[in-house]
């Protein structure tokens, strides 16, 4: 047991151990209400921005297309290509639930 690798294997094995008993110990974050509109927000801006990408990219892939059909006429076309949809402007979930209410009647004095 005089060998130096082994001992670094074992201090590494030690802390490792030490490492994970110490994570177990830790209690799950409790988030505020603030903190849990924040996370849906921010999950919805990233939903929202793959999807704005997506449109890009397929734009992109609709110009590439147009222009290797410009420049290659015997090629043959595809029948059924879909179409790129907009994604539109970004809403955040609690505008969208508070636009599809409807306003209350302001009282005439």
């Amino acid at each position: 047991m005089n060998q130096p690798g082994m001992w670094t294997w074992v201090a590494g094995g030690v802390l490792l151990a030490a490492a994970v008993a110490a994570h177990a110990k830790l209690p799950a974050p409790q988030l505020t209400d603030e903190q849990k509109a924040a996370a849906e927000v921010a999950k919805a801006k990233a939903a929202h921005q793959a999807k704005v990408e997506a449109f890009l990219t397929c734009r992109a892939a609709e110009r590439a297309a147009a222009h290797y059909f410009k420049t290659h006429p015997q090629a043959a076309k595809p029948a059924n290509a879909p179409a790129c949809n907009d994604p539109g402007p970004f809403v955040a979930p609690g505008a969208a639930a508070a636009s599809a209410a409807p306003a209350p009647a302001a009282k005439k004095s």
